[in-house]
């Protein structure tokens, strides 16, 4: 997960929103990416698209041996991702600012929550300063 919150603290040095994602197999990350959104001008650049992107084409089999680390809970779209490729875990550093669809999830992945207030106060910061941003990135 420490490499997800430097992820995060990167985009937030961009100026873009602190969310980051690694994706990791047998222990070693392969994908990194953080919430470039306002950076790329993007509808969907979120950090989990971003890593997944960044990890490049994998096989089918090599997502099956994956961990993908979150700083947030993964929304609708990127939880979308994660089913489609079978990823069975997710590690995701908090809940409390956004919940993602996880009782969905759930179904079929394996959930951690790590509860972690470094990045409930990444958020909690972020979204004090830039509401119109957050509220944005979340589609209200």
């Amino acid at each position: 997960m420490g490499e997800a919150i430097k992820e995060a603290v990167k985009g937030l040095k961009e100026g873009g929103i602190p969310i980051g994602a690694v994706l990791v197999k047998g222990g070693r990350v392969i994908g990194r990416g953080h919430n470039r959104r306002v950076q790329k001008k993007s509808a969907i650049l979120h950090a989990e698209m971003d890593c997944l992107e960044n990890a490049g084409r994998l096989k089918a089999a090599d997502y099956k041996d994956c961990v993908i680390y979150s700083t947030l809970s993964p929304c609708s779209m990127c939880t979308g991702a994660i089913l489609l490729y079978k990823i069975p875990v997710v590690v995701i550093g908090e809940n409390k600012t956004f919940k993602g669809p996880e009782s969905y999830s759930r179904k079929s992945v394996k959930l951690v929550n790590l509860d972690l207030p470094e990045c409930k106060k990444l958020m909690a910061d972020f979204i004090k300063a830039r509401p119109e941003l957050w509220n944005e990135d979340i589609g209200e």
